[in-house]
């Protein structure tokens, strides 16, 4: 057994998705109801003036949606202060998620991470900003029930694809996720539950696509990237596809936003429609505001990492975060290095190579 050290090189993290709809517990091992805010955060609200939102992510394409989040709170009212921690959930900047062979590690990697979390923040609400996380968080101790409550990206990406199909009959979806996400199955199995039909369904996993964004979301390598994914889902589309709906399952892949649709079009599919979901997880907070009960929200945002972040990532996402919040964008430049976030011993065999 090896405990892998603080790490390499951060442009070959493996991250998440976006995409969301509580499919996670409320801290209790309970499911919140579509679209709900998790109960417990529901009664902080009411009666805390001041609030932890912990958003974390097997990488950094979640701090796009702390940067909305950050963004869109002060105007709110929902508390007189909110503090954002923005936790990268990466064991080693080497070795992401979808690099380790058994579920079983990433598992325990990701409530290694938790139990940290819970230990140095104790957050209000926990957002699991990631679609590879999401679709391993029941199977941890966490979701158990004891800690804050969370909710997960998964299923709102889900629903949000069954909405806008449903606007456009005759349509097929075209999923872009990491591998751990399009083996999951997770978002397959819940179009089905909503009436898509299998032959309407499309995943391609995106091995390797979200560090490539990281070091540059209109670099020439993750152009070659998208080409090759898009090129890829296109062969395995139905003889009819009709209206294609692309949906980015990985909180990356919004960064690299125009790049889908025009990758589709010169492959001769113009006119596709892209769905990010990543804004839907601020739209659910706020959902608690209610009108006059502080007149503005005080935000700070900090951004914690167990694995060295490069300045050339730390410029390349920070432009494209300062466009939403200057804070965030502030945030991901001093960050906080703490080789210590969490500890697990992974053995070398069960990394994928």
């Amino acid at each position: 057994m090896r405990h892998f050290p603080r790490s390499r090189a951060l442009g070959t993290l493996l991250a998440c998705v976006l995409a969301l709809l509580p499919l996670a517990s409320a801290g209790c091992g309970t499911t919140p109801a579509k679209g709900a805010v998790p109960v417990p955060f529901a009664e902080a609200v009411r009666t805390r003036p001041d609030l932890t939102i912990v958003v974390t992510d097997s990488g950094l394409g979640g701090l796009s949606v702390a940067a909305d989040l950050a963004a869109r709170l002060p105007a709110s009212g929902l508390s007189r202060s909110v503090r954002i921690v923005f936790v990268n959930a990466l064991l080693d900047d080497a070795i992401g998620y979808n690099d380790l062979r058994l579920e079983r590690d990433r598992v325990r990697v990701f409530d290694a991470a938790l139990a940290a979390t819970e230990k140095r923040y104790r957050p209000d609400l926990i957002l699991v900003a990631c679609n590879t996380l999401s679709v391993l968080y029941d199977r941890t101790d966490h979701a158990k029930g004891g800690g804050a409550p969370v909710v997960t990206i998964v299923g709102m990406g889900a629903d949000l694809v069954a909405r806008t199909l449903r606007e456009r009959p005759g349509g097929t979806a075209v999923l872009f996720a990491t591998r751990t996400t399009i083996e999951s199955g997770a978002h397959r199995r819940l179009l089905l539950q909503q009436g898509i039909p299998g032959d309407r369904i499309v995943g391609e996993a995106c091995h390797r696509l979200a560090g490539s964004i990281e070091r540059g979301a209109e670099s020439d390598e993750t152009k070659q990237y998208i080409g090759t994914f898009v090129g890829e889902a296109i062969g395995k589309l139905p003889a009819s596809p009709g209206p294609l709906v692309v949906s980015l399952n990985c909180t990356h892949y919004g960064y690299a936003g125009p790049l889908w649709a025009e990758t589709f079009a010169s492959l001769g599919y113009p006119g596709v429609t892209v769905v990010d979901p990543n804004p839907l997880m601020t739209d659910l907070v706020l959902r608690e505001a209610a009108p006059g009960h502080w007149p503005r929200t005080a935000v700070t945002v900090e951004v914690v990492s167990k694995v060295p972040i490069t300045p050339d990532i730390q410029a390349a996402l920070g432009s494209l975060l300062r466009r939403v919040s200057p804070a965030t964008a502030d945030a991901l430049a001093g960050y906080r290095l703490d080789p210590e976030l969490f500890t697990v011993s992974i053995d070398p065999s069960a990394v994928v190579r």
